[in-house]
């Protein structure tokens, strides 16, 4: 049964009202308490955009991180000439949202889809404020959704769209990881490898320093905002006299142990990797949402064990929970919730709070532990629902026969 239109008229208005707000906050017409998140498209992205429209990537800023596709979402605002750099960059990320939005109303028309996972959308932007329209994730957010929502239909576009995306911020590649095997495996796979093969040849050939960023992302340190800070924002409490201060573009931790934090958060990542690795080869089960789960759980996973849990990451979080919902995935229910309840506290320990987060003082510590501890939960529960769900159990000591696979299926819903 088709979803009703007048049953998406609600989000449509308060989509619309919402985004009025979000735009005030960025256009600094309503400024909210703390830092001003657009701060930096003022002065790093427009230092990029200098750089880059002279046909080189900034390979000497060690704040340039990402991979050679970001270039394009730096670039972009040059498109609205009529604008000055920051306002031409918020439009465009508007329009990312205002996409994002589209194509998650398109999918609930289809029968059997949940029109709660549009809401999950509208609901989660606003409630993460205004740095979704200052930075780019939102753009690479949507070429996730674009890429998740045309796999049932169309898998070599989606793979297409997971290197592309791969190319914007590297975590899409993760969408990969629940794909059925066999053909549509085979398909999507190699239209992802081909993509980032051809794009990176091309900008590797057409502009110096496309490779710059891995030099950049290997000496990162721990971050005022991850799961590793923790250790240092308690430590400071029992004498520990490390610094906050601005360091590869992030404000990071400087000081007595830090390098060993950083070492093992990076351990935990590759340990993230190595589950995720088993995970695909011992999982048997796949079912029509098996996809949405994995990635779903994926990004979790990495952005939880991250150096680096930066606001914006939220997005990607948010974006791939109103994905899960739409398609109906019968295990993130609870984990899309801790997502959506972790969204206003990562507003509120940035910016709002960031000061308290900074001096580690009490307020922005119990902020930060209540954000980070809802996102280690959220992924504990994601990733083992996700592993019952598709692992078989061993039945060799009672000999019971392995259940029959949950509507197992050769075709995942498009």
């Amino acid at each position: 049964m088709m979803v009703a239109g007048s049953s998406l008229r609600l989000p449509s208005v308060v989509w619309a009202v919402t985004r009025a707000v979000l735009l005030l906050c960025v256009f600094r017409v309503w400024v909210l308490p703390g830092s001003d998140v657009s701060v930096d498209i003022d002065v790093i992205y427009q230092g990029w955009y200098g750089v880059l429209r002279t046909g080189i990537f900034p390979y000497d800023d060690v704040t340039w991180q990402y991979p050679p596709a970001a270039a394009l979402a730096v670039l972009a605002p040059g498109l609205l000439p009529f604008l000055t750099y920051s306002h031409a960059f918020f439009v465009l990320a508007f329009l990312a949202d205002a996409a994002v939005f589209a194509m998650l109303l398109r999918a609930v028309r289809r029968k059997g889809r949940n029109p709660m996972g549009v809401w999950i959308w509208v609901a989660g932007v606003p409630l993460l404020g205004p740095i979704v329209y200052a930075r780019y994730d939102v753009m690479v957010t949507a070429v996730a959704v674009a890429a998740l929502l045309t796999a049932g239909r169309r898998t070599r576009l989606s793979g297409a769209l997971v290197g592309f995306g791969a190319l914007l911020k590297v975590w899409p590649m993760l969408l990969l990881a629940g794909t059925q095997r066999g053909p549509r495996t085979r398909s999507t796979w190699s239209a992802a490898v081909v993509t980032v093969m051809l794009l990176t040849m091309f900008f590797a050939a057409a502009m110096p320093g496309a490779l710059a960023f891995l030099t950049f992302q290997r000496d990162r340190g721990t971050e005022v905002e991850s799961l590793g800070s923790l250790v240092f924002h308690l430590a400071r409490h029992l004498g520990w006299h490390g610094k906050a201060r601005l360091n590869y573009g992030s404000v990071e931790f400087l000081g007595r142990h830090v390098h060993a934090v950083s070492a093992l958060a990076l351990g935990l990542s590759v340990l993230a990797f190595a589950w995720l690795l088993l995970w695909r080869l011992r999982a048997r089960r796949f079912t029509g949402t098996t996809l949405y789960d994995a990635a779903f759980a994926s990004v979790l996973l990495f952005t939880t064990t991250s150096r680096v849990i930066s606001p914006q990451y939220m997005v990607w979080l948010i974006g791939l929970a109103a994905v899960c919902v739409v398609m109906r995935t019968p295990r993130q229910g609870l984990p899309v919730t801790l997502v959506m309840v972790a969204a206003p506290l990562t507003q509120l320990e940035f910016p709002i709070w960031f000061s308290h987060v900074v001096a580690s003082d009490k307020l922005g510590v119990a902020t930060l532990v209540l954000r980070n501890g809802l996102l280690v939960v959220a992924t504990w529960i994601a990733c083992s629902r996700l592993w019952r769900e598709t692992v078989p159990a061993r039945r060799a000591v009672t000999g019971e026969p392995e259940p029959p696979s949950e509507r197992e299926s050769a075709l995942v819903p498009g």
